[in-house]
């Protein structure tokens, strides 16, 4: 399939170079220019782009320098593969890019990727919805050099008891327990950290919100890393009956299966 000129901005995925979709592998196949963020994509799935193709690393260029680049090469008629890590949704600061693309009249589609936040669950062999328990995850991160809207604390945010991921936010590991104790969490209440999740060095910490700060400075953990908190979080769920989902219930109803003693 032949593909139109214009900006693919596609989520390569949190690490794994196989967790990148069919789609975003293939744009990247064809693409006759590559910028991806050097520092977080694995250099092993950018290998896979044609031997013709341009290859250029985000971290050494400011964002105009990034757009006349993008532009340009569409102008030109050819395809440009801007490649983001996780999904270009969260924290990817694609809304820059695409205003200023547009203003040049360069058309742009968004390929969804996997977020560290799911590589992060499978990491820790973890649901972060458990029926009975939590069915709310709040995706966020704590204030530092970007702030976040004074609505959007942690603490109120906290204040739902559910289920929480937070970007971007291990060096800040004190000020996090801070805003869950000030929630209400109890201190107890489980944490698991995972550091460059999919990645063959990925390393995890399991802990708790009073002691989140101190295991990360043993563990010299400052960036790189998915903080999951919640009860979810207990590794102790899967050794228990208690929190079943209705799905699979034989007694209970749905769309493809009736549930025993539904003819009444």
């Amino acid at each position: 399939m032949r593909l139109e000129p214009k900006v693919y901005f596609i989520g390569a995925g949190p690490g794994d170079p196989e967790l990148i979709t069919v789609k975003g592998g293939r744009i990247l196949r064809s693409a006759d220019l590559v910028l991806y963020a050097d520092s977080l994509v694995s250099e092993e799935l950018i290998r896979s782009a044609k031997d013709d193709a341009v290859v250029l690393q985000s971290s050494g260029m400011d964002l105009e320098q990034q757009i006349a680049a993008m532009a340009e090469a569409v102008l030109e008629g050819g395809v440009v593969a801007r490649v983001h890590t996780g999904d270009p949704a969260m924290y990817g600061a694609i809304l820059e890019q695409m205003s200023l693309l547009k203003l040049c009249g360069i058309p742009c589609e968004i390929v969804p990727g996997v977020s560290s936040v799911f590589a992060a669950a499978a990491a820790l062999e973890a649901e972060l919805t458990v029926p009975g328990l939590t069915q709310t995850v709040i995706l966020t991160r704590v204030e530092g050099r970007t702030p976040v809207p004074e609505r959007e604390r942690l603490r109120e945010l906290a204040a739902h008891h559910c289920t929480v991921a937070l970007f971007l936010s291990a060096a800040q590991a004190g000020h996090v327990t801070e805003e869950f104790l000030a929630a209400g969490w109890s201190g107890e209440t489980p944490v698991a950290v995972v550091q460059r999740a999919s990645w063959p060095d990925q390393r995890i910490v399991r802990t708790s919100v009073n002691r989140l700060e101190e295991d990360l400075k043993a563990a010299g953990i400052t960036m790189h890393a998915m903080i999951l908190a919640g009860r979810a979080l207990d590794p102790s769920l899967v050794d228990r009956d208690a929190y079943r989902s209705k799905l699979y219930d034989k007694s209970f109803t749905h769309g493809f299966r009736e549930g025993k003693g539904s003819h009444g």
